[in-house]
């Protein structure tokens, strides 16, 4: 079984960021989003800080983050990169499974990237995910790079939201409006 250590923390910059939005959208009465936990049982932990110094996952976890939105159902992931080019590896295949599921029941499913060395946010629907894995499977390249993403769908922090990813989920309910 995997272990906890500290590789684990890499998006936890990212995830402070959507938690702090997540809270402002809340307090707006936009969305109600909740940070999935991550399903752990502790081994080791220190007795004078209280806190788990080793513990190994229970079961794969499905998203980071799931909820609704103004009465639509959404879930996602987020994943730092630091360079142009993101691998696939970085998200597994349960997750997509999950995602596929979640969006044939009704919802929206998607990836916020963050690509630190440029300081933008990027918000990965659904269906360009599933083109990028299938290509991947179909002996295609094992990543994506930076330049394959649709412009439209970029962002950066504004207007006192750190990650106002509710603009790129109404783009993306318009492209699907658009698309049937």
């Amino acid at each position: 079984m995997p272990t906890w250590n500290s590789r684990g923390l890499r998006g936890s910059t990212l995830e402070e960021f959507i938690n702090r939005t997540n809270e402002k959208y809340l307090e707006c009465g936009l969305a109600l989003i909740q940070k999935v936990p991550t399903p752990i049982t502790p081994i080791r932990i220190d007795k004078e800080s209280r806190h788990i110094t080793l513990a190994y996952f229970d079961k794969k976890s499905t998203v980071d983050y799931i909820g609704a939105v103004q009465g639509i159902p959404v879930c996602f992931d987020a994943k730092e990169c630091n360079t142009d080019t993101f691998p696939l590896q970085n998200i597994h295949k349960h997750q997509l499974v999950f995602m596929e599921n979640f969006e044939k029941q009704g919802g929206i499913a998607f990836l916020i990237l963050f690509f630190t060395h440029r300081n933008e946010f990027y918000y990965l629907p659904f269906r360009q995910l599933e083109q990028f894995w299938e290509r991947a499977g179909n002996g295609g390249r094992k990543s994506f790079r930076y330049e394959e993403l649709w412009q439209e769908f970029l962002f950066c922090t504004r207007g006192g939201v750190l990650v106002p990813y509710l603009e790129m989920l109404q783009k993306d309910l318009d492209y699907r409006c658009q698309e049937s």
